[in-house]
């Protein structure tokens, strides 16, 4: 079996997996740091949560700090890495600290949502790699307040969200400024559909394509529940599921901004610690939002598929779709919160029957059955109905605030009193096959990359293996 050491990375690099017990990369890493190491342009698809940051991050970090280049600090940074998402950005750019603790490289992340006085200020005084969003990086372009000119490495993270079509354009206008000549290109992602594939060679110079799982599959570490319910009884449902065990966190997806608000009105009415991270919120609501999920102080986080890409939450043992996504992709990154780095997890989808066609675009996408389990009391009444095929799988910007909130269903009075009585229940049965899968606090083992830098990890096995 490969070792960190046996890849051939700097000693500063292997001193920092060992101080976060880190020893046997995952399958995307033993694929794709020496590919990278050796300069090879990279198209890289794994499953999310399998440790595609450390897969880039780590060799990056190597060529920078053996490249003779990187004797003298120079001003300009010389990696560029775009991300969809504001709390993607952050995380890449703690994973980057983390794996570098000890090579005196710098880096820094801009994003919007914040000034850009502290950024400009950290570029100023001189890093070696930037993590930005495409929005806020292009708002230093034209403030002159970055110099890509130095740029020898780029790194586009998600990248089928980013070289969607409503990216594109921003994309194009930050590939113009960074210099041809002799660019190291790398592309990660948990999916590529074919058209975006394509796209992607545009940018890549006989890539090299590193795929460790099928195409646009899910983990086998997650458990899929889909449970059929009219529209109307949405809410109660989903009430009902929480209540069996109120301990337990879980992520929770609905379709719109407003949904999201609504709904976390209604659980903290019940009772419910919630909270909710969208598109609409500044960005210190969701970074106080984001920590207090991760330390306990929030149960349920309820989101916009803004947090599907990115978002690592140690040992989530579930996730809901409220509302299912509208593009089919979605599900696989919204699911991709839970059994990461080799921890069990749920995924429980709520449908009702107007979602039957975005559930076969679902079935067909990731190529399982994904069987309707009825629950009692909740059974769905209605005629499903499947969606006209122009309303599917539109691709283009996608913002958080259109279509129908579902959220907004009027919660039912049986239904009201029968979460009541169930919410102090905690014990043996509820919720999980009387498994208990609370947060266990602390690291604990972990297995898989992308553990370091806020946690892309659970606990997975009694020795810990990758990044």
């Amino acid at each position: 079996m490969t070792t960190f050491k046996e890849l051939g990375l700097a000693p500063e690099i292997l001193r920092a997996l060992v101080a976060k017990g880190y020893e046997i990369p995952t399958p995307i890493q033993a694929q794709a740091i020496p590919a990278a190491m050796q300069g090879r342009d990279i198209l890289g698809a794994a499953q999310t949560g399998t440790g595609k940051t450390a897969g880039f991050a780590l060799p990056l970090l190597h060529r920078l700090l053996t490249s003779k280049a990187q004797l003298v600090r120079q001003r300009a940074p010389r990696a560029l890495v775009l991300t969809p998402t504001r709390e993607l950005a952050a995380q890449v750019e703690e994973s980057f600290r983390t794996y570098g603790a000890y090579t005196g490289l710098a880096s820094t992340v801009i994003f919007g949502g914040v000034g850009m006085g502290n950024q400009i200020t950290a570029l100023r005084q001189g890093v070696d790699i930037v993590i930005a969003t495409p929005g806020r990086l292009l708002d230093h372009m034209q403030q002159r307040t970055v110099d890509l000119s130095k740029i020898d490495t780029l790194i586009l993270d998600e990248a089928d969200r980013m070289l969607d079509m409503g990216f594109l354009p921003s994309i194009k206008r930050v590939l113009a400024a960074l210099p041809k000549q002799n660019r190291h290109t790398m592309l990660f992602s948990a999916t590529f559909a074919p058209e975006i594939r394509e796209l992607a060679k545009q940018f890549l110079r006989d890539p090299i394509e590193v795929q460790v799982a099928p195409q646009n599959c899910t983990t086998a570490l997650v458990e899929h529940r889909m449970h059929p319910v009219d529209l109307d009884q949405k809410k109660d449902l989903l009430i009902d599921l929480l209540a069996k065990d109120s301990r337990i966190q879980s992520l929770i997806f609905t379709r719109t901004k407003h949904g999201a608000d609504k709904l976390v009105k209604s659980l903290e009415v019940i009772g419910f610690k919630a909270a909710a991270i969208h598109g609409n919120k500044s960005q210190g609501a969701r970074t106080r939002a984001l920590a207090d999920f991760k330390s306990g102080k929030v149960t349920h986080l309820v989101a916009t598929d803004i947090a599907a890409r990115g978002l690592d939450i140690k040992e989530l043992p579930v996730v809901y779709n409220y509302d299912l996504p509208m593009i089919a992709e979605d599900y696989v990154h919204r699911i991709g919160r839970t059994g990461r780095a080799g921890s069990n997890g749920v995924a429980i989808s709520l449908v009702a029957p107007e979602d039957h066609g975005l559930l076969r675009d679902i079935r067909n996408l990731t190529r399982r059955e994904l069987v309707l389990e009825p629950v009692a009391g909740f059974a769905s009444t209605g005629k499903p109905i499947f969606t006209k095929p122009q309303m599917r799988q539109v691709r283009g910007p996608r913002g958080h605030g259109g279509g129908a909130s579902a959220g907004a269903a009027p919660r039912s009075q049986a239904g009201a009193g029968a979460a009541r009585a169930a919410r102090p229940a905690g014990a043996p049965g509820g919720g999980f096959n009387g498994q208990n899968r609370g947060r266990q606090g602390g690291a604990g083992a972990r297995s898989g990359a992308g553990a370091g830098a806020g946690g892309r990890a659970g606990s997975g096995g009694q020795r810990r293996s990758g990044v």
